[in-house]
């Protein structure tokens, strides 16, 4: 009887510690201007972990723009390396940086990956009074003329706002990098663009443009998926549907500093798988247009370590 006692003493000492973690407050920070991805990110988590009872009190949202999460990651590091109750929007945006060096010395053994909330998926779209009407449009225009279409996207040259784009580029058999691309910080800024008519074309994600394609103020041509979306998107055409054999999904998550300690990150890792299971969580994950992706803890960070790898030779192949 005495190893089953030592097992189920270690296994509560274990839950005590992981109870005993939970950061007095609770912060998110979004590597960008509000209106985005990353702000999408941590209001999700922030107010469904609340609406589950799972943190006391409202989480605080704040922003730090600058290479699309690059500054706030070197902030973690240098600054907050320790902060047990402060969680950071990533995306696979994020991996495909880091797999360019772009977050500088930073890799992705730089943090720790708590885990990923939602999907998403890239979109190419147009202001609403656009001639152009459907992405065959677009490809056979930006063929003939690329100067005439400047793109917008939350991101520099490689973003992957940028790649999206490339890849509609190389079946308009153009260039990627002659295309006039404006790189913006977040989605809230490109759509703000396109709507300005300083842009011709936006780049973007599913859930940044659907309340404004619903609102009829920006028309998405396509949702870079091999299946039409449910909810909000069933009548919004795939790139798949109109010919073009091109996917771009996105994960959503949040990862913490590289000093938390394993049982604050443990904390994380069990509130997020946890989180994940009510109908708070899934409730509000698609009110913001994101889809079922529940990857946590040592999972997550094997998939955001394969997408690195995997963005590095599709960066190569873009020319970058």
């Amino acid at each position: 009887m005495r190893p089953n006692i030592i097992a189920i003493a270690a296994i509560l000492a274990g839950l005590t510690i992981s109870a005993g973690a939970e950061p007095a407050k609770t912060e998110c920070l979004a590597g960008a201007k509000p209106g985005g991805g990353f702000d999408l990110t941590c209001r999700l988590a922030g107010t469904s972990l609340h609406a589950a009872k799972l943190i006391k009190d409202p989480m605080a949202v704040s922003y730090m723009e600058g290479g699309v999460g690059a500054v706030a990651m070197n902030h973690i590091v240098g600054s907050r390396s320790g902060d047990p109750g402060l969680i950071v929007a990533a995306s696979s945006g994020s991996a495909l940086l880091l797999a360019q060096g772009k977050f500088g010395k930073h890799t992705a053994d730089s943090v720790r990956w708590v885990g990923a909330l939602g999907a998403d998926f890239g979109v190419l779209a147009v202001a609403a009074d656009s001639p152009i009407k459907t992405l065959k449009d677009l490809v056979a225009a930006f063929g003939k003329d690329p100067g005439a279409f400047p793109v917008g996207g939350g991101g520099a040259v490689g973003s992957q706002d940028w790649m999206k784009m490339a890849l509609i580029a190389k079946e308009a058999k153009v260039d990627a990098r002659k295309m006039r691309y404006a790189a913006l910080e977040g989605g809230g800024a490109v759509t703000t663009a396109l709507q300005g008519g300083h842009v011709k074309i936006a780049s973007g994600d599913a859930s940044e443009m659907i309340g404004l394609h619903e609102q009829g103020k920006v028309r998405i041509l396509a949702v870079m998926s091999d299946k039409r979306l449910p909810g909000k998107f069933k009548d919004i055409p795939t790139t798949y549907e109109q010919g073009y054999a091109i996917d771009w999904p996105i994960w959503r998550g949040v990862y913490v500093g590289p000093k938390v300690t394993d049982a604050e990150y443990k904390w994380w890792v069990d509130t997020l798988g946890k989180l994940v299971k009510t109908p708070e969580f899934q409730k509000e994950r698609d009110a913001r247009g994101l889809f079922a992706f529940d990857s946590i803890g040592a999972d997550y960070e094997k998939r955001v370590k394969a997408d690195v790898e995997r963005f590095k030779v599709l960066a190569k192949e873009a020319g970058l």
